[in-house]
């Protein structure tokens, strides 16, 4: 029984030993310390382009108070679609409600290899202790957009098939304006020669014959001029100049008045002595004359 003691005894002295060459250190928290660590840059990250190499700043500081610290870097930025290619440092103070702060910022140097939402990792530190177990700190992760490049050649093309829509659409505006001055001034050219061929009608039977049909005759060449500017003899100033430049004889004889023989031979010999015509005859030149110059006498 005595033995039996003994060993017990023994037993809870080796546990006691043990407990005593192992005890368990308690290392105080970085918040308890009065450090702390900021990651990203003031303001929150800028916008960033895939290919772009961006800085991203972790800050670790802390109260003087007589004290320095070494902060060593144990990890890397690298992450999906981030790189890391490069890192620097720089220690600062400053004081702040009376305390000497000092601090140490950590700048990495990322490149941007991918688009979308990306995450900036958490950054790892370690402070070294007396205690011969380093105190670690970690930042947190942060987030960063990546955008695609920019190009510029949708928009240039978008913009170039605007102007050619905004030019086209004014070409057809100018023409359609074109065309219809064209049409009313064929129609006021028209209903002009019409109200001369109506006051000739009225004189077939109290005019001078003669001056009746060189009347006739201008009121025909300014048809011409008007229908058919091409043939009149060069450039015109105006519709008088134009309708006076007007050689029917010619026109006639080239082939280019079909159906006009009769009445411009009529005109010649009006124009090299003529000689007394009744109303009717004057009345049927004023029809043919109709007829040839397409002009209804009803509007």
């Amino acid at each position: 029984m005595e033995n039996d003691s003994l060993n017990v005894n023994g037993a809870d002295s080796v546990a006691v030993d043990s407990a005593v060459a192992t005890p368990e250190i308690q290392m105080p928290s970085a918040e308890q310390l009065g450090i702390s660590i900021v990651a990203g840059p003031q303001g929150g990250m800028p916008a960033v382009t895939v290919g772009d190499t961006f800085e991203f700043p972790v800050t670790v500081s802390w109260s003087v108070q007589g004290s320095a610290l070494l902060v060593v870097p144990t990890g890397y930025a690298n992450a999906k679609g981030l790189t890391q290619v490069g890192m620097s440092q720089e220690s600062a103070r400053s004081v702040k409600d009376g305390k000497e702060i000092a601090s140490i910022t950590f700048t990495y140097k990322i490149v941007a290899g991918d688009t979308g939402d990306l995450h900036v990792p958490a950054m790892r530190f370690e402070i070294p202790t007396p205690m011969g177990q380093p105190l670690d700190l970690r930042s947190e992760s942060v987030d960063v957009h990546v955008n695609e490049p920019f190009n510029p050649l949708p928009f240039a093309v978008g913009f170039i098939v605007a102007i050619c829509v905004l030019l086209a659409g004014l070409w057809r505006v100018k023409r359609r304006n074109a065309a219809r001055e064209a049409v009313a001034a064929k129609n006021a050219a028209e209903s002009a020669l019409r109200a001369k061929m109506l006051v000739l009608k009225q004189r077939v039977n109290t005019a001078d014959s003669r001056e009746w049909l060189l009347e006739l005759e201008s009121i025909c060449k300014e048809y011409v001029a008007a229908k058919v500017p091409e043939l009149a003899e060069g450039p015109a100033a105006g519709e008088a100049s134009a309708a006076s430049a007007v050689n029917l004889d010619a026109l006639v004889k080239d082939g280019k008045l079909e159906g006009w023989e009769a009445l411009v031979e009529e005109f010649a010999h009006a124009r090299y002595g003529g000689g007394k015509r009744d109303g009717f005859e004057n009345k049927e030149t004023w029809k043919a004359a109709m007829n040839l110059m397409g002009i209804s006498e009803d509007e």
